[in-house]
């Protein structure tokens, strides 16, 4: 028999994660079930529990893989050595979460579930860590090439501006969920006109 390579391994938790994230936006994460990751995704039962133990495992699977695009996406910015300034990191992480999670709706529905889900609330506390690990870290380039706007120095400033940027992201997110009129680029328009720059 052939054996299973890591590289097939992983591909097919990545097609698993994948099924989820659209059953999840499709029904929100309450109604959705791993039968319906298994139609999603064409798989058996088995095959998925083969990879994760159940939806909550696999909905931090998800949220840690969203993340991660996020993260690399923010990175790519700063490529060229220049760090992408506060409302460019805002862009780039409203911008991949709108990609990725088509109206957002099933995000403001696990923000409500983790304050009455002790697990699903775990889950997004590690979420929300690495989430601020990476704008803490594009916030200290910014404010490091920048001094002029960090006279306390760049973590400092960083420190300061994170609560701002995460609450901003989060308005964007929720508004997008629940208001039918909402303008994502007047949104960003205003956040630009507030963010150091």
């Amino acid at each position: 028999m052939p054996r299973v390579t890591e590289a097939h391994r992983e591909a097919r938790r990545a097609q698993i994660r994948a099924a989820a994230l659209r059953a999840f936006s499709a029904k929100g994460y309450q109604r959705a079930s791993i039968s319906d990751v298994v139609a999603e995704s064409g798989l058996s039962a088995g095959a998925i529990y083969g990879h994760y133990d159940g939806k909550q495992a696999l909905f931090a699977a998800v949220a840690e893989e969203v993340l991660s695009r996020r993260s690399t996406e923010i990175d790519a910015a700063g490529g060229d050595g220049v760090p992408p300034s506060p409302i460019e990191v805002l862009t780039i992480l409203t911008g991949g979460m709108t990609r990725d999670l088509e109206d957002g709706k099933v995000l403001v529905q696990l923000w409500a579930e983790s304050t009455v889900d002790p697990v699903i609330h775990d889950v997004v506390q590690h979420v929300v860590v690495d989430l601020r690990n990476v704008l803490t870290a594009a916030l200290q380039a910014w404010f490091g090439a920048r001094p002029d706007v960090a006279p306390d120095g760049p973590d400092a400033a960083a420190r300061l501006l994170l609560p701002v940027m995460l609450g901003l992201g989060q308005g964007f997110l929720v508004q997008r969920a629940l208001l039918d009129d909402f303008d994502g680029a007047r949104y960003l328009e205003a956040a630009a006109a507030v963010l150091p720059s």
